[in-house]
């Protein structure tokens, strides 16, 4: 029995990298459909050979976390990849893939990419210092340029990082840079929709120059907070966590109660006010969807 980790998963078919950078093409047991279970990249696992270089998956090591979309497990951190323009930038989808990748306890960075597209860099400035003062590594990369890649390549390496980020921000585009052995296709934007096309359609891990592993993901537009209570989506807004237990109540939702000391941060600006209301809007989309539920 030999041990190693999932680097892609393509048509019913694992590859995994063993200890000594050797890749197996595996199939899965079936006792893992029978379990209800589903090998995914990033899983260690334990595996049987049975030719050259071909083997079964037998046993998944326990997983210390797990997204679904991407769907990646092991992972160290999260690299949310923007663009300034083309498509331009949504504050609102970054802080939903911010509670996603919180809930995980999986490390977030950020990446604006495109920087040379930026016309007026305060704008974009403005925006990044939210985050910035909250304490989250920020990246700003222009593939064009290369400027922003040493900074991105040193906070990668060592680690096993998921790229996410909508269609069209240029993941791949990045990836190529970080990693040109990779040679991975890439899209244009939709004039129609305002989005870019898929050009990525499996999940893979791509080994890194200096060490680490980054995985090239599909795009997607909107992320599912169906697993998530209302009393614990302010514990994925760091900003709010740092505040909540100066609440008067306990199990405080931070909207409509008397005594919130995260309304009072909003009010005194240490809280930012969009970020607060996307909270509030997330806030309303889980309570709508238990109520759906119910009824």
């Amino acid at each position: 029995m030999l041990e190693g980790r999932i680097i892609k998963a393509l048509a019913g078919y694992y590859y995994v990298l063993d200890q000594n950078r050797n890749v197996w093409q595996c199939r899965a047991r079936g006792v893992f459909k029978k379990k209800g279970l589903q090998p995914l990249v990033g899983d260690v696992v334990h595996f049987e050979p049975v030719s050259d270089h071909e083997g079964w998956v037998t046993q998944l090591i326990d997983r210390k976390n797990q997204l679904v979309r991407p769907p990646i497990a092991n992972v160290d951190q999260a690299l949310l990849v923007f663009s300034v323009k083309e498509p331009s930038f949504s504050p609102y989808l970054l802080d939903r893939m911010l509670v996603s990748v919180e809930k995980e306890h999986i490390r977030p960075l950020i990446c604006f990419t495109k920087l040379d597209l930026s016309g007026d860099k305060d704008d974009i400035v403005d925006e990044i210092s939210v985050y910035q003062k909250m304490g989250y590594p920020v990246c700003q990369t222009s593939s064009k340029t290369g400027e922003g890649m040493e900074e991105v390549l040193t906070l990668l390496r060592g680690k096993i990082t998921v790229l996410a980020g909508q269609s069209g921000v240029g993941k791949s585009t990045l990836l190529n840079q970080l990693c040109p052995q990779a040679q991975l296709e890439t899209g244009t934007i939709s004039d129609k929709l305002g989005r870019g096309r898929h050009t990525t359609r499996h999940v893979e891990l791509l080994e890194l120059p200096g060490g680490g592993l980054v995985a090239d993901t599909p795009g997607f537009s909107q992320l599912d907070f169906s697993a998530i209570e209302p009393e614990d989506l302010g514990t994925y807004f760091i900003e709010i966590r740092a505040h909540m237990d100066a609440c008067k109540f306990r199990g405080c939702l931070h909207h409509n109660e008397p005594g919130c000391a995260v309304k009072r941060a909003v009010e005194q600006g240490e809280i930012d006010s969009r970020r607060y209301a996307h909270y509030v809007q997330f806030l309303k989309e889980i309570e709508a969807n238990q109520y759906r539920k119910r009824y």
